[in-house]
């Protein structure tokens, strides 16, 4: 009984980060609300939030494997997605010829794309560095 315990344990962590972590991304976008953007059906953004959301899963996977107990998968869980916002934030930065924030409101597929390969390739970074 006990790793079912443990499982549901872990499972409602993970949603409880992704959820505060989806949270504090709406925030840092200035120009658009996500999941308003979604329901007008902009699949650039809807690409971006999927990043978000498999990157951060991807940590907490790393953290759950990683992990003594269920603070530390906190703890990670909170890391992974502190540095998910640096990533995003930094990728926004380091693209000096537009704005990746008003393409995915425009809804550009190709910023959305690479904003999901953005958020997916460094949660393996930061997933794999929680050891």
């Amino acid at each position: 009984m006990e790793p079912f315990l443990a499982t549901l344990g872990y499972f409602l962590i993970a949603v409880a980060v992704v959820l505060a972590g989806l949270a504090i991304f709406e925030v840092l976008t200035k120009k658009y609300k996500d999941w308003d953007e979604v329901s007008s059906g902009n699949q650039a953004v809807a690409m971006s939030i999927s990043g978000k959301i498999i990157g951060i899963c991807i940590v907490l996977s790393f953290a759950i494997y990683h992990s003594f107990t269920v603070v530390d998968t906190l703890i990670w869980g909170g890391v992974g997605v502190l540095l998910q916002m640096v990533a995003y934030l930094l990728f926004e930065l380091l693209t000096r010829k537009f704005s990746v924030e008003d393409k995915l409101k425009e809804n550009n597929t190709a910023v959305g794309i690479i904003s999901m390969g953005v958020s997916i390739g460094l949660a393996f970074v930061i997933g794999a560095s929680i050891t």
